[in-house]
């Protein structure tokens, strides 16, 4: 199965990443999102990452420039018509996603793979709103995406072993490593690294150490490059509720129980990082 022509739905963080790699393996890439300035913001991000490569001579100017080339930036769900796949790459919330995916369907050719994301939701339910329920993958990539080697790749209950392979086959063309997991929640990635966080949440909720011990035990005694906590804001702390809250409902167990902490603290607009105040300020 041939793809040239790569949509990647969703101009943030991980969307400007996927489409930046897409395009530096020699695909032709459309960006689409539904606000101008998330756009200007994702390319400007995509910019930034490519000049710093080529300061580091890992990359020429002309290169770099050919790279941005091959990426088309619209606000139009229409250039779906074009695709070959599409990587959607939209919030984390199913309702967004069954929308998303149910224009898609409308709109790409009956030859594309329509690919999410998600980092924790089924791909079977995702795949259920679509007449392609085949052509429906997971493709998990890491954050930030031009730097992290892993993609969880994610068959849903339908998917063929042809569009598996596909998939497969150019997550290896774009520099990555694939790795085929089955579709529960979560995957495997964050059903082990988010009740971690949550944990080490639980730890400071109940006064079992300070945030920057529990985060120091966990850097200097299990060698993790940033602590829990630090993660924890990295990824934003409503995205962190939200995917425990998808563990717990999909696998039934108490232990996925979001801890009370991480609750307020969302509930108070503390999201971390991004809000400039999560477990730790940030200026």
């Amino acid at each position: 199965m041939g793809v040239q022509n790569i949509l990647v739905i969703g101009a943030g963080q991980m969307g400007s990443g996927i489409a930046q790699v897409c395009a530096a393996a020699g695909y032709s890439v459309t960006l689409q999102d539904l606000k101008q300035e998330q756009l200007d913001r994702g390319l400007g991000i995509i910019t930034k990452n490519l000049s710093r490569t080529v300061d580091k001579g890992r990359m020429t100017e002309e290169e770099k420039q050919a790279v941005l080339d091959r990426i088309q930036p619209t606000l139009d769900i229409e250039a779906a018509r074009g695709a070959d796949l599409v990587i959607e790459a939209a919030i984390e919330q199913m309702n967004i996603k069954k929308q998303i995916f149910a224009q898609l369907d409308e709109l790409a050719p009956a030859h594309a793979i329509l690919a999410t994301n998600t980092s924790s939701l089924p791909i079977t339910e995702i795949a259920a709103v679509t007449k392609r329920p085949e052509q429906v993958i997971g493709m998990h990539f890491m954050n930030p995406v031009p730097v992290m080697k892993l993609v969880e790749i994610i068959r849903g209950l339908a998917t063929t072993d042809e569009v598996y392979q596909t998939i497969e086959d150019i997550t290896k063309n774009i520099g990555k490593t694939p790795v085929e997991v089955n579709d529960f929640p979560g995957f495997i990635s964050n059903r082990i690294l988010l009740p971690m966080i949550n944990e080490a949440i639980y730890a400071l909720y109940e006064g079992v150490a300070t945030k920057e011990a529990i985060d120091d035990v966990m850097k200097l005694g299990m060698n993790h490059p940033m602590g829990p906590l630090t993660l924890a804001d990295f990824i934003g702390l409503d995205t962190c509720l939200y995917i425990m809250e998808v563990l717990h409902e999909g696998l039934g167990d108490s232990k996925y129980r979001p801890c009370p902490l991480l609750r307020k603290y969302v509930s108070a607009g503390w999201l971390g990082k991004k809000s400039g105040r999560g477990f730790y300020v940030y200026e």
